[in-house]
């Protein structure tokens, strides 16, 4: 079971980047998803997250600007960033709450990261 970001870049002040995260490798039941940052000297902070049942939250910082939405049959989570600020350089992670079914049918619970992606904004 494995996630895999993709998506980030370098931008000027004002631009947008999407970036884009995939869960692979088994038949969820049950997904929930979201993007963190960190930025180089703070904490890791959550930016937005999705739930299996399509609902959404934002930081304060980004409410407006950005847009968290999935392809559930192809899991795969989006974030849509416009009007990106200097202050939102870091490295994004994109992070998942599982659920799946083994084959003895029993249900395994579990929490997965993917690599990160680096947004650079430059002013």
């Amino acid at each position: 079971v494995q996630l895999q970001a993709s998506g980030g870049g370098l931008v000027q002040a004002g631009g947008s980047l999407r970036l884009s995260c995939v869960a692979s490798g088994k038949t969820f039941s049950r997904i929930d998803m979201a993007w963190y940052r960190q930025a180089p000297g703070k904490e890791r902070e959550l930016v937005a997250g999705i739930t299996n049942g399509g609902s959404t939250n934002y930081a304060d910082s980004v409410k407006g600007r950005f847009t968290v939405s999935r392809d559930i049959p192809k899991n795969t989570m989006s974030l849509q960033m416009n009007s990106l600020k200097p202050e939102d350089t870091a490295v994004y992670l994109c992070g998942a709450d599982y659920t799946y079914y083994n084959d003895a049918d029993e249900p395994v619970v579990g929490r997965l990261w993917g690599q990160g992606t680096l947004v650079t904004v430059s002013s």
